[in-house]
């Protein structure tokens, strides 16, 4: 532990030119007592670090010093790719990783690239969780990141059954993780905050290397959209509910509207289908529309819609 403090307080100096005593204790997570315990011990190992006295004062490495204590090793290097993503890589148990990789990156920067970072932290930020989630990740999302990690054979109470799976990947999609695994020889996905236990079965598994989880999570988003759409109904849009259509239905039955849309008459509606989940769905879905949509077809939808636009009439009637 002690060694891994060290080498990062070369690398911080290395990158940051010259720090103060608290600076590096805030950075490290440590006193600054222990700070000057380290200094003590990396000048009693040849490394030649200078303390500026005064008020302005701090620590640096005399004459231009570079270690080459910047070698990645393999676990950074796999989490290279998550070193933008520090929330989903600090729920996963990987904050320290990425961290100590962002820091070893910085210090193999020349001079003149080492504000990149700041420069891009300034300007742009990724805010994965959707609003209204909880902030808090799943229970066991660690574990099973390890065993994600690992190769390892897992067995998940899910729905009140254990299940026996083959973790292969993670997903975090609108905050919401998901575990995709196999079982048998098909691949499924659990939401991982309605995994209630976990225990590793002491067998490791050789991973498919054809395996694409980024193409397998697409393909089955895709199917899961396409089995919501269980009906069709027949609509009459105006040009602003065309243009509104997206706000209110998912983009692939907005997709299929758009390309079933019939010629615009003398006052620009059309006539198209949209798919929908369910005529309670739909219902909700051309209330938003207001008098910018017509259904034309199931004459159930239509009826109720009618009995809706009359009531709310007669409420502003009063």
């Amino acid at each position: 532990m002690r060694a891994a403090r060290l080498i990062s307080l070369v690398l911080l100096l290395q990158s940051r030119g010259s720090m103060t005593a608290g600076e590096l204790a805030g950075e490290l997570e440590v006193s600054e007592r222990t700070v000057y315990r380290d200094m003590l011990a990396l000048a009693e190992a040849g490394i030649p670090v200078y303390a500026d006295q005064g008020r302005h004062g701090g620590y640096r490495l005399v004459g231009g010093f570079r270690t080459r204590l910047t070698g990645i090793t393999r676990d950074e290097a796999e989490a290279l790719f998550l070193a933008g993503l520090d929330g989903p890589a600090d729920q996963m148990g990987l904050a320290d990783v990425v961290a100590s990789t962002r820091l070893k990156l910085l210090a193999a920067l020349p001079e003149p690239f080492r504000g990149a970072p700041g420069r891009t932290s300034r300007r742009f930020h990724l805010d994965i969780p959707g609003w209204w989630t909880d902030a808090e990740p799943p229970p066991l999302l660690v574990e099973l990141a390890r065993a994600v990690w690992t190769d390892r054979e897992i067995e998940i109470g899910y729905r009140e059954k254990q299940r026996t799976v083959r973790p292969y990947g993670l997903v975090l999609k609108g905050g919401v993780w998901y575990l995709v695994a196999a079982v048998g020889d098909q691949f499924r996905t659990y939401r991982v905050d309605r995994i209630a236990s976990l225990r590793e079965t002491g067998t490791t598994f050789a991973r498919d290397e054809s395996f694409d989880l980024a193409g397998t999570w697409a393909e089955r988003s895709a199917r899961f959209v396409a089995s919501l759409f269980t009906g069709e109904i027949t609509v009459r849009l105006s040009p602003g509910a065309m243009r509104a259509l997206r706000r209110v239905a998912e983009p692939p039955a907005v997709e299929r509207a758009r390309a079933a849309a019939g010629e615009p008459d003398g006052q620009g509606w059309v006539v198209t289908v949209l798919p929908v989940e369910n005529l309670d769905v739909a219902f909700d879905q051309l209330l938003r529309l207001g008098p910018e949509a017509e259904v034309l077809e199931p004459q159930e939808l239509r009826a109720r819609l009618k009995e809706s636009a009359e009531r709310l009439g007669a409420l502003y009637q009063r």
